[in-house]
């Protein structure tokens, strides 16, 4: 990643989190402009490795109830499935997509430059802000949308999901992709082999190998794939 970094941030004030532009704020004043390795034609607004972000924003938004900075990073599902997306434009140009579980918008943003109409769900309002700082940074367009969408009709061409089969939920997800690909809806998933993935239901695409999110995991080097639903 390209940006230079000196030294840790300001301690944190008192933050409107309410606030969208306070929230956007808060975004810049602790990440860098950078490019994830596996898609260096893109720029987001990402956790440096000079500085712990995940102590300073975790602390003051776990003070207001919001949940850990996940937005902050690129992934390496996500940017697996970035990749794929770029390599192979054709298949989502003109598409209706959703990106799933969107984070920091990588894989979305991917998307909007293959020709794609893109909107990018996420639970936490500052990932949708992240993802419109990103966007924006990339001359994408995208159309953010807070709320679970789990069970909710599939309306889209294509999902893309990166790095979402993590905790207890990758089973109701699993199962709501699994419908909406009986639907007619092609579903892509970029995962770095965790052990809830559905591999029964899904047949491998491509393989990447993914530096890991600074600090927090606890691999140097992911090996990743690029999956979709059968």
């Amino acid at each position: 990643m390209s940006d230079s970094f000196s030294g840790e941030p300001a301690a944190l004030g008192p933050i409107d989190h309410a606030n969208p532009a306070a929230r956007q704020a808060f975004i810049r004043s602790v990440t860098r402009i950078q490019s994830p390795p596996l898609a260096p034609e893109l720029r987001l607004y990402l956790a440096h490795p000079g500085f712990s972000i995940w102590r300073h924003s975790e602390e003051s938004l776990e003070a207001a109830g919001l949940p850990p900075p996940f937005w902050a990073f690129a992934w390496a599902g996500g940017q697996a499935l970035a990749r794929y997306v770029l390599d192979h434009p054709n298949l989502f140009h003109k598409r209706n997509i959703l990106d799933f579980a969107s984070g920091c918008g990588v894989t979305g943003i991917a998307a909007a430059r293959a020709g794609a109409s893109v909107t990018a769900s996420e639970l936490d309002a500052y990932a949708i802000d992240a993802i419109a700082l990103n966007a924006d940074l990339n001359g994408a367009d995208i159309e953010g949308r807070l709320g679970d969408l789990v069970g909710a009709p599939c309306e889209w061409d294509v999902i893309l999901a990166g790095d979402i089969f993590y905790d207890d939920t990758a089973g109701a997800i699993g199962g709501w992709l699994s419908d909406c690909a009986a639907q007619g809806c092609q579903v892509f998933i970029g995962d770095p082999g965790r052990a809830r993935l559905p591999r029964q239901r899904v047949e491998q695409l491509a393989q990447y190998e993914a530096r890991r999110s600074e600090g927090l995991e606890d691999q140097d080097i992911r090996r990743t794939r690029v999956w979709r639903y059968r």
